[in-house]
Order: C-alpha cells, then structure tokens, then sequence
C-alpha cells in the first residue's frame, strides 16, 4: 500500500488549509470516502480518519473520490456520482441530526449548489429527501414492533414528537397510530 502517514507538519496544512502543500500531498478521509487537497476548505476531518497519499491517482485506486469543493484532479465529480453519495450518506445517517450545511461540510460542496443540484436529480430537496426516509423506516418499526410512536420517533431521528406525528399524517393521510392499527388488522 503505498499511503504515508500523517506527520505533524501535514496535519497542521490540513487543519490550516495550507495552499503551499497542494503539490507535495493529497489527504483522504475514511469515514467520507474523499479525497482533498490540503489547501481544501471542507470542516477538517478527525486526525484519525485521515489517510494520506503522495498522488491522486494513489487515492483514486484505494476507491476515495475527488472532494466537490476543492477538485484535487482539476475536474468536477458528475453531479449524479455526488448526489449518490449524498443520498447513500443520508440512508445511513438518516437518524442523526442532519441539515443542508452537514450535508454539505461531509459532501464538500456548498449548500446552495447542494440544495439546487439534489433537487434537479432527485425531484425533491435533500429534507424531503431525509424526510421521507425517516417516514419510510418508521412505517416499517410501527408495523414490526411494538415500540411507543415516542420511540418511533426518536429511533428515526425525529426527537419532537408531536412534529413527527404531524408530518407522519402529512406524508401518509394517517396518525401513527392509525398507520399501526390499519396495518395489524390487515
């Protein structure tokens, strides 16, 4: 394998977003998936997730992808490759406290060009986007379990219980409650 470690001075042009180390190293980010420059100015990454390469070819055969904001290989990711990796970072994270600008800090682009880029390809916003996950996965833990609609809410990110149930009405034409009562006489 031919990653380097992360020394001190490259953490530091990392955190500091170093533009006179941009030729002498790329770093990646395992919990992301992507690679930067280190002159990149996405929210820092944890030291610990950092793996760092002395090319981007390097990164790139290890399967990081080229950051959206700083293009490490001079070319744009395609739009439909980084609202997949958006949406493959919501299905895993959609009981976490997500907004457009974590989003968009985890994803390395800007909430605007996030927000306007989600919406041409997937029909919808990134919130409705999560929104509807949430709902999808509280249809399956009211059906399959025996958990208070409180619960539901919580485990599928939506602490407000009374919101939850409102947008649960909104997105399926009943209550929770009804939802469950429905679905265990059929």
């Amino acid at each position: 394998m031919l990653e380097e470690r992360v020394t001190d001075e490259r953490w530091q042009a990392i955190i500091h977003n170093d533009v006179s180390y941009d030729d002498q190293f790329f770093y990646a980010v395992k919990t992301t998936k992507i690679f930067c420059r280190p002159s990149c100015k996405s929210k820092p990454p944890k030291r610990e997730n950092v793996r760092v390469f002395q090319n981007a070819s390097q990164a790139m055969r290890e399967e990081f992808r080229p950051c959206k904001r700083c293009k490490p290989t001079g070319e744009r990711l395609p739009d439909r490759e980084w609202v997949a990796q958006i949406t493959q970072y919501i299905d895993s994270h959609y009981n976490e406290k997500l907004t457009l600008e974590h989003l968009a800090d985890m994803c390395h682009g800007s909430p605007f060009h996030l927000q306007r880029t989600f919406k041409r390809l997937m029909s919808m916003t990134p919130v409705e986007y999560i929104q509807k996950k949430r709902i999808d996965r509280a249809r399956e833990l009211l059906v399959h379990s025996n958990n208070q609609i409180a619960d539901v809410a919580q485990l599928v990110g939506m602490p407000n219980t009374p919101y939850f149930i409102t947008l649960f009405k909104k997105m399926t034409g009943k209550t929770p409650s009804e939802y469950r009562q429905q679905c265990v006489k059929q």
